[in-house]
């Protein structure tokens, strides 16, 4: 690691740079990529139409890279007129206690605050870029080309990550040999980020069991290797609401090993884009993608609807009773 320079220790995404020209980082790329991956990694987004403003550390010529001791791990933010909590997004990520984090942000082109958010934290972020663009997974692709950490994330703009977040990460990945993503439990919250709840992956007992009745765990904790996504390819910009469900049935129907942890990696506000209704009309499409039983997909559209209605319309205490109830559907909440 001679090559690498501390331009801020405060933090996590300055501790560890280099000052290299795109051309070198273009080399490196070029002869890692191999002719069966799914997609080539970028460095630069380039410009397009819709294309409104670019920044971070790549524009000054300052690059990451990961070491064998310490893998580059990639936080991926997309955003669009979120400038509400996006502040306390990006300080949660770029104050990370792990030393080499790469964070980029996807603006999908907002007319709020948030590009003046993002400009005064551009030195702390790697890359960003605000264009115009076909939604969330399209987003989400869009960042994982430009993604150089071995390991990446996903974290919403209203979506906080603990201190110890993506350092837990890298050592649950190094621990668990050859293992290609993790699973991790997520907690829930209020608009004003007071915590009153926990979502939990399946046990690895039940998960194969139970994959096609719940989401096997809360997106926000899956960290997946670039490896893995240039095998399997990137999100199906075919599901607007639920690719993120589609994606983690691909890992699992493709048996790659995982890391499963205990502690939670952040906060999710409650009453995001994906859920309700809509999602589970897209979703019952998804299942019958994959050759599951009407019956099935029927009985499980409408238990996940009853308990919409019930946790939206029943007092707190009487949700929580009725859901003992239910072994089968339960899904490991609060």
């Amino acid at each position: 690691m001679t090559d690498w320079i501390e331009l801020d220790p405060a933090y996590s995404t300055t501790r560890l740079v280099r000052k290299v020209a795109p051309e070198v980082v273009e080399s490196e790329l070029k002869a890692a990529h191999k002719p069966e991956d799914q997609f080539e990694t970028i460095i630069f987004q380039p410009e397009g139409e819709g294309c409104r403003a670019v920044g971070g550390l790549r524009t000054k010529g300052y690059f990451k890279k990961s070491s064998e001791e310490k893998p580059l791990i990639t936080v991926i933010t997309v955003v669009f007129n979120g400038e509400q909590y996006l502040e306390e997004t990006i300080l949660s990520v770029i104050k990370q206690a792990y030393d080499n984090v790469e964070y980029i942000i996807i603006d999908g082109g907002s007319s709020d605050g948030t590009l003046d958010i993002i400009r005064k934290y551009e030195h702390a972020i790697d890359y960003w870029l605000s264009e115009s663009d076909d939604g969330i997974y399209y987003a989400m692709n869009k960042g994982i080309r430009l993604a150089l950490g071995d390991i990446i994330g996903l974290v919403n703009a209203d979506d906080v990550i603990y201190l110890h977040t993506v350092e837990n990460i890298a050592e649950a990945l190094l621990a668990e040999h050859n293992a290609g993503f993790t699973m991790a439990p997520v907690e829930l919250a209020y608009l004003d980020g007071k915590v009153f709840g926990i979502v939990k992956p399946l046990a690895n007992y039940e998960i194969y069991e139970r994959m096609w009745n719940e989401m096997p765990s809360p997106h926000q904790g899956v960290y997946v290797r670039i490896n893995i996504y240039k095998n399997l390819g990137l999100f199906n910009e075919k599901y607007a609401l639920s690719a993120d469900y589609d994606y983690l049935l691909r890992l699992l129907l493709a048996h790659i090993k995982y890391a499963c942890m205990d502690q939670p990696v952040g906060f999710f506000r409650s009453g995001g884009l994906s859920g309700g209704l809509q999602t589970w009309l897209e979703t019952r499409e998804l299942l019958s993608a994959y050759g599951r039983p009407r019956l099935e997909i029927e009985y499980g559209f409408i238990s996940s609807i009853a308990k919409m209605i019930a946790a939206r319309t029943l007092p707190d205490f009487l949700f929580k009773k009725l859901k003992k109830f239910n072994k089968k559907s339960k899904r490991n909440l609060y």
